[in-house]
């Protein structure tokens, strides 16, 4: 990994500060995006601190239609090859769908599906024409399932799931590997930035952000199409494929209430 270009969305906080941490511990130099220049400027001094990691800050709201080419125009005229995409950005809205902000929404399948999408697409044509990379989709153990509460933030995550997967079987021969992380509940901003009341199902089964973001780095690059942090999500996610959808979705529902 010493001395590969890694980009990581979403760096300012959460699983991307923990990704950007395990890369730059790896010697991969860091080119780490989101919204909040100063956090964003902080990880990059810690960063360079411990690991002497060569971190380039890139300022964006890929919530922004023009974003994600705009952040691909910006690396290829500073002749920066991305060998590692981390599509971590994103954010989900808790509530019944009906009663959301439409604009809102809008804005989180822009980030969530659509910039993922286009990052994607833009990276991995460099890539394939290098004859190497490494792509990790950052989903969620809500893409398994229909989720009460997360509908349009459940949906985007089995967009991701399966966009992942497919885009992996495509890759094969190529020297590219796409990779999914299915992560459940993990101690960051998310329940914050939703709305979202913290209940008991999440205090007993909450991962630690730097334990979820380890096992996504070591699944990318074994080069294995899906990984699912901790036993009980793993075991969870199985017993998905087992169980009837409506019960599913009654089950959702009922863990994701608010206390």
């Amino acid at each position: 990994m010493a001395g590969r270009t890694a980009l990581v969305t979403g760096a300012s906080s959460g699983l991307g500060v923990d990704f950007a941490r395990e890369l730059a511990a790896r010697g991969c130099r860091l080119v780490i995006v989101a919204r909040r220049e100063d956090r964003l400027k902080q990880l990059q001094q810690e960063l360079k601190a411990s690991h002497g990691a060569d971190v380039t800050v890139v300022t964006l709201d890929l919530s922004q239609p023009e974003a994600p080419r705009a952040l691909h125009d910006l690396l290829r005229q500073q002749k920066r090859d991305v060998d590692i995409l981390v599509n971590n950005a994103g954010f989900g809205l808790f509530g019944r769908d009906v009663e959301l902000p439409p604009r809102r929404s809008t804005e989180m399948l822009q980030l969530d599906v659509v910039a993922l999408t286009q990052l994607t697409q833009l990276f991995a044509r460099d890539m394939v024409k290098r004859g190497a990379g490494y792509i990790l989709q950052v989903a969620s153990t809500g893409a398994f399932q229909p989720s009460p509460s997360y509908a349009a933030y459940g949906a985007a995550k089995s967009y991701v799931l399966n966009y992942g997967h497919a885009l992996n079987f495509e890759l094969r021969g190529s020297g590219v590997s796409c990779t999914v992380i299915c992560p459940g509940v993990t101690a960051t901003e998310f329940l914050d930035v939703s709305g979202q009341k913290r209940n008991w199902f999440h205090n007993a089964t909450m991962m630690s952000s730097p334990a979820v973001a380890r096992a996504g780095i070591r699944a990318m690059l074994a080069r294995r199409y899906l990984i699912v942090p901790g036993r009980f999500n793993a075991l969870s996610a199985f017993l998905t494929r087992l169980t009837p959808r409506p019960v599913l979705a009654w089950l959702a529902a009922r863990l994701m209430r608010n206390p």
